[in-house]
Order: C-alpha cells, then structure tokens, then sequence
C-alpha cells in the first residue's frame, strides 16, 4: 500500500507537471522559451513516467523489463528541480564544460578505435580566420591537373541520361587540409586548398560512375560575412544555397554535405592493401521528421564500404541539437549525408583515394535502389 501510494504521488507530480508545462508553452509563450521544456521532456527519466502511468494502470509497467525498480522519489524531485538525471554524470557536465556535450550523442555504429573521445569535432572559428586565401603547393596544383584530365572520358553505357541526381555542398566550404596548402593552414577560402577542391574530385568520381552530379562551390565565410553572421551560422546560409539548387533542378535525389573533421591523422587515415586512405565519418541529425530514412542510408553505406574497404568509415553518430545543429538540412531530402571525409592532416592523395572509394559504393547503392524502382 505505501508503494502505491508512493507511486499515485509521483503520478500525481508528473500530471501538473505537465499541465503547467502546457499553460507555460501555450498561454505565455512570448515571456518563455520552450526550449527549456522541450529539452526537460526529452532528457527526463522515461521509466519514471512509465512507472508514474503504471500506478494508475498497471498495463502500462509490462513495457518494463522484469528486473527494474520504482524510481525513488527524491530522484524523480531533482530531475523535476534541476534537469540532472541521478547516476548519469553527462547530465551533470554537458552543459556547463565546454565540448562536453559531445558525450550526449548517439554513437548509431562504431569501426576500429571509434568511440566517445574519438567522435568528428565541429569547430566554429572566428570569420577572419576562415577568409584567410591559403595558396596550393604546386604538387598539388599538378595533382589536381591530372585528375582533371583522368576524368575528361565519355559517360559509360549506363548512366543518368543528363541529369544531375546528386548535389554536393560544403557548409563549411572554408574547412581545409594542411598538406594542401604552402603555410599548412586548416581554415582557407581557397577552393584549391579547402573542401570545395574535394568536392570536386568526388562529382568527377560520380560522373565517371554515370551519375550526374552538381557542386556547389559557394564560398560560405563571403556570405556569412555579408550577412554579419559568424560561422555558428553556417547551415543557415547553406541551406540557402540548397533550397535554391533544389527548385531550379527537380532531378536531384541525393544531397552530400562534404566536411572535413578535426581530429588528427592517426585517427582519420588508415592502409587497406598497402594503399593510404582518409577515412570517412557519417552524421546523421535527428531533429526533424523522418530523420530514420536518412540514417537507414547512412548505415547502408557504412555496412556497404566498410565490407569492401574495412573500417574506412569510422563510424554513424546521431546528434540532436544539443549536441550539434541537430538538423544539417538533411530535413530538405529522405536522401541527405553528411560525411566527414578525412581530417586536417589528410594529403591529397589520400582522399583522392576515399573519394573514389565512396564514388564506387556510393553508385552500387544507387543503380540499386534505381532497379528496384524500375521494378
């Protein structure tokens, strides 16, 4: 009797909780920021509402495994008070040390020496830094020449008719590599030393492939700049881009968001029979409905290259906004990536390499998908 008496009581709680909750979000929305509460409810103790629900009916705790217990009431009052969650320190730290966060998002699956301190690091540098112009190295200059001219071939027998079914666009056009520039930057407008360079390669890849592809190769940090945003920004004026490109071409299927990570090179490259790779990361933003279509993709291409090339693709993370942007316009299309190709450290021909490596799994899944369409 004293339990269920106990468990009316948290019942009973958790009902004006949530009645207050809706007057908060409804009545006086224009003095409150709901996001408190929509963080509040995502991030509270869930058994502890089924619990709650099950006091009044008991159909409600057979969802619950055999060996939990009733939440402690004095459990139930600090989450209540303070939104930290006893016996999960992450909800302790994540808000108040920097980088912290990063611990609270959802490693969906993880390859060799993946895990929670190794995730691919999104920084946000100041605008001046990222619209510093960075010279190539003429070793570079006369690598990208000849994969120019590799690619200056017929489309094969099978192939898009045309039609550009894929876009690739860099939200952070200004991430850099290293070794592609004369003074080692990692932070360039230059699109022969940033992302865009790799964009390009990767449409050449595709096309060879005989899919047709579009790349956008919008220098973000101009237009942040002109807007007076900072780079916390930076989806925001992407996506700009994106929806334009979208409503002038109705043949896109496929959206890539192409990055660069941050961690260094021991953890973004790897050998596979004797050939050097940058290694590949998915993201996958679950903000939005129907996120599952896109991480169904995601992890379709990480089962897929990873049997091919072991462990090329480090990983697929899952970030809600607390982690990220949450969101990375992958709400614009059921097939949107976003991929983390290789890190800071990462020479050209390394992600030349991955580049090719992606085009080639990247197509089986679409000549695929495309047959099962046909059918």
């Amino acid at each position: 009797m004293k339990n269920k008496n106990k468990l009316q009581l948290v019942g009973l709680l958790i009902s004006l909780t949530f009645l207050c909750l809706i007057l908060f979000t409804s009545i006086q929305s224009k003095w409150l920021n709901s996001t408190l509460f929509t963080k509040w409810l995502k991030d509270f103790n869930t058994e502890a509402l089924v619990y709650a629900m099950g006091s009044q009916n008991g159909y409600f705790t057979q969802a619950l495994p055999e060996e939990s217990e009733p939440p402690k009431l004095s459990s139930i009052f600090i989450q209540l008070a303070t939104n930290i969650r006893p016996g999960d320190i992450r909800s302790l730290f994540g808000n108040e040390l920097p980088g912290f966060a990063i611990y609270d998002a959802e490693i969906y699956l993880a390859s060799k020496d993946t895990n929670y301190s190794t995730l691919p690091v999104e920084s946000t540098p100041p605008i001046g830094e990222i619209m510093e112009m960075a010279e190539p190295t003429e070793e570079n200059k006369q690598i990208m020449k000849e994969n120019e001219e590799k690619h200056k071939l017929p489309p094969p027998e099978r192939n898009t008719g045309g039609k550009q079914v894929v876009h690739i666009y860099h939200s952070h056009s200004y991430e850099a590599y290293k070794p592609l520039s004369k003074n080692g930057t990692y932070n360039s407008s230059n699109p022969e030393t940033n992302i865009i360079a790799i964009g390009e390669v990767l449409k050449r890849d595709l096309e060879e492939r005989g899919i047709g592809a579009s790349h956008d190769t919008s220098n973000i940090g101009e237009q942040l700049k002109s807007k007076n945003w900072g780079t916390g920004k930076a989806y925001a004026a992407a996506r700009e881009n994106v929806v334009e490109t979208m409503a002038s071409n109705q043949n896109i299927q496929y959206l890539i968001d192409m990055h660069r990570d941050s961690q260094p090179k021991e953890l973004t490259s790897i050998e596979i029979d004797g050939k050097k790779y940058a290694r590949l990361f998915l993201v996958v933003g679950k903000e939005h409905p129907g996120y599952e279509k896109n991480l169904k993709l995601a992890e379709s291409f990480y089962n897929k290259i990873n049997e091919k090339y072991p462990n090329l693709c480090r990983g697929v993370v899952i970030k809600s906004k607390t982690e990220g942007n949450g969101i990375y316009n992958q709400d614009l299309s059921q097939n949107a990536m976003l991929i983390e190709m290789g890190g800071i450290d990462n020479n050209l021909n390394e992600l030349m390499n991955t580049s090719e490596a992606f085009a080639e799994i990247f197509s089986d899944l679409y000549w695929d998908a495309e047959k099962v369409n046909a059918e």
